[in-house]
C-alpha cells in the first residue's frame, strides 16, 4: 500500500507496534519463551521509547490538521480514538497496576494489532484523501522517525519461532 511520504514515520512506528502485538499474544505460552514478565518489561520498552509518542503524535497533530479539511467525528476516527484510550488503559493495568495476565497481554495484543491495521488500511487513507499535499508535507516534521532507544524495537522484541 503506497503510504504518503509524511506519514511512513507513523508507519514506522506501526511496524514495531505490530511487533509487540506479536508478543503480547503470545505472553506466558513457556514452550515458545515468552515469559509473561519478560513480556511486560519488553511492552514497557516498547510503550516508553515510542509507543506512548505515536499517540501523542497522532492525536496532537495529525488529527488537528485532518479536522481542518474534514470532519473529526468520522465514526472511523472516533472509533481511533476510542481505542486508544482502551489500549492506554490495558497499558497502564500491565504496567502501573500489576495486572500482568495471559488475558490482559493477549487482550492487549488482539486489540494494538487490529488498531495499527485498522489505521493502515482505513484511517491513513482517509487522512491522506482528505489533507491536501501541502499540509501532509508541512506535518512531516513534526513526526518522530525513530523509537528513542538504543535499539530498534524489532530487535527488543526477537522472534523466537524462527
Amino acid at each position: 500500500m503506497k503510504r504518503h511520504p509524511a506519514l511512513h514515520p507513523l508507519s514506522h512506528h506501526h511496524h514495531h507496534a505490530l511487533a509487540a502485538a506479536k508478543r503480547l499474544k503470545m505472553a506466558g505460552i513457556q514452550h515458545k519463551g515468552y515469559r509473561l514478565e519478560e513480556v511486560r518489561d519488553l511492552l514497557a520498552a516498547f510503550w516508553h521509547s515510542g509507543g506512548q509518542a505515536h499517540f501523542r503524535e497522532e492525536e496532537e497533530v495529525l488529527l488537528p490538521a485532518y479536522a481542518q479539511y474534514a470532519s473529526p467525528d468520522h465514526p472511523e476516527i472516533v472509533r481511533m480514538l476510542l481505542e486508544h484510550i482502551q489500549i492506554r488503559s490495558l497499558v497502564d493495568q500491565i504496567l502501573n497496576r500489576g495486572d500482568v495476565t495471559e488475558e490482559t497481554m493477549s487482550r492487549l495484543g488482539y486489540l494494538l494489532e487490529s488498531h495499527v491495521r485498522r489505521e493502515e488500511r482505513i484511517i491513513f487513507p482517509l487522512i491522506e484523501q482528505a489533507i491536501p499535499e501541502e499540509r501532509l508535507q508541512a506535518l512531516a516534521p513534526y513526526f518522530h522517525m525513530n523509537f528513542n532507544s538504543d535499539s530498534s524495537l524489532i530487535s527488543v522484541f526477537p522472534d523466537r519461532t524462527e
